[in-house]
């Protein structure tokens, strides 16, 4: 009887050491895999001297113009950094993918501050969920005006809840304004797969592409698009600039 259970004690613990060391190699193995994704940078930028953007007159609103005191308002077609920097371009793939690239699950924003529309430009996949909302003490009645899209057109009050909505099919761009306010504009750029929008230094980067190449096409309101080829890499960033002639 002792001798049987010592061999019964000795099989156990020889399952459970290969067992563990099953474990160990596996985990192993998932821990050096290589990443999946690959990436995009780069930076936007504007060739030449850039127009002259007048001041916006929000006299007609006392609470925006008050806000805007100190600093007055410019029309935002063309935003340019120090660096000459072009703010504002959507990046975006129009070929290469799969098909199969899910939907970005992110909530954005569009806030309507100081009597303008933060961010000017937003990108979004068709059906991902955007929130509107109004920071102001004064209404707003913000209208998309899209053509591949259904039209809407909602009043928005100070101290109501933001509406929750989504775009079914890909546009670039959609433009916005206020029935109420006719100086606020802004853009909605509608796009399948991986996108950006270029920062204030004209910076941009698109992430979780997989490996392969692309067509890349940046978009800018004045300028209209261009597109550039690249080849994305497992873990390794590709590079991809552009830049836009002034006018």
């Amino acid at each position: 009887m002792k001798t049987g259970y010592k061999y019964k004690l000795a099989a156990l613990f020889s399952a459970f050491l290969l067992l563990g060391l099953g474990v160990m190699i596996l985990g192993q193995k998932v821990d050096a895999a290589p990443p999946s994704g690959g990436s995009v940078a780069g930076t936007v930028k504007l060739d030449g001297t850039a127009p002259h953007e007048r001041s916006i007159d929000m006299s007609k609103e006392p609470s925006c113009a008050k806000e805007h005191a100190s600093n007055p308002v410019k029309v935002e077609s063309v935003v340019v950094g120090s660096n000459g920097g072009l703010q504002n371009v959507v990046v975006y793939v129009t070929q290469g993918l799969s098909g199969n690239e899910a939907n970005s699950t992110q909530m954005q924003t569009w806030d309507q501050k100081g009597c303008q529309y933060i961010p000017h430009v937003i990108a979004l996949n068709p059906g991902q969920h955007f929130k509107v909302v109004n920071s102001d003490q004064t209404s707003h009645n913000i209208h998309p005006q899209p053509k591949n899209n259904s039209e809407w057109n909602k009043s928005q009050p100070p101290g109501s809840q933001p509406f929750d909505v989504t775009w079914a099919n890909p546009e670039v761009a959609i433009n916005v304004k206020c029935n109420i306010h006719p100086w606020m504009h802004g853009y909605m750029a509608v796009v399948k797969g991986p996108y950006a929008v270029s920062d204030n230094s004209g910076d941009f980067k698109l992430e979780g592409l997989a490996p392969g190449s692309y067509t890349l096409t940046a978009w800018q309101e004045e300028y209209g698009t261009q597109t550039q080829k690249v080849t994305v890499a497992a873990g390794k960033p590709a590079a991809v600039n552009f830049t836009f002639k002034a006018k």
